[in-house]
């Protein structure tokens, strides 16, 4: 797991600048672009992405699809839904915030992409605590980083400080 561990970053940065494989988007189950993250990716690619988007229909909650990249330097964007904190039972919102990073990484494996990069899924909007939410989005992003650089992107510094914290809590 040490190994694992030492192949996942921490940045504070705008995920649409990262040179990664893939980006993950934060998008909502209808796949229209809005705004946030979702919308700061759309503007980067330009309207193609947004067409891409709306030509696939629907992601439910925890699942993911890919579509190009367009303008931005990342190859593939995958979007995934988290679950919305307010309308889910706990033990529900943890199980589909988990089932988001691990579709989105079994997808960038599939894609043979050697680096992704994630924001902090469900803990703007969605109301997602972060303290947990970053244990979970940890768990997953290590049990894939041995096929693939696993980079969490925090909007903020105080938010990359406490994903920072998880990831030292782990290796002690």
């Amino acid at each position: 797991m040490a190994a694992a561990l030492a192949r996942i970053e921490i940045v504070h940065a705008d995920i649409t600048t990262l040179e990664v494989d893939v980006i993950v988007n934060a998008a909502n189950s209808r796949l229209i672009p809005g705004g946030g993250v979702d919308g700061a990716i759309n503007k980067a690619a330009g309207p193609e992405l947004g067409k891409a988007m709306m030509a696939i229909g629907r992601c439910p909650a925890g699942e993911a699809v890919i579509t190009p990249g367009f303008k931005l330097k990342a190859k593939h964007v995958i979007h995934t839904v988290a679950p919305v904190y307010a309308q889910h039972r706990e033990q529900d919102v943890w199980r589909l915030l988990a089932n988001c990073y691990r579709n989105a990484l079994a997808l960038a494996v599939a894609h043979d992409a050697q680096s992704i990069a994630f924001p902090s899924l469900g803990t703007g909007v969605y109301g997602i605590p972060i303290t947990r939410a970053s244990a979970v989005a940890i768990d997953e992003g290590a049990k894939h980083a041995h096929a693939a650089r696993v980079i969490f992107c925090c909007f903020s510094e105080s938010d990359a400080s406490i994903y920072r914290a998880e990831l030292d809590r782990r290796n002690g």
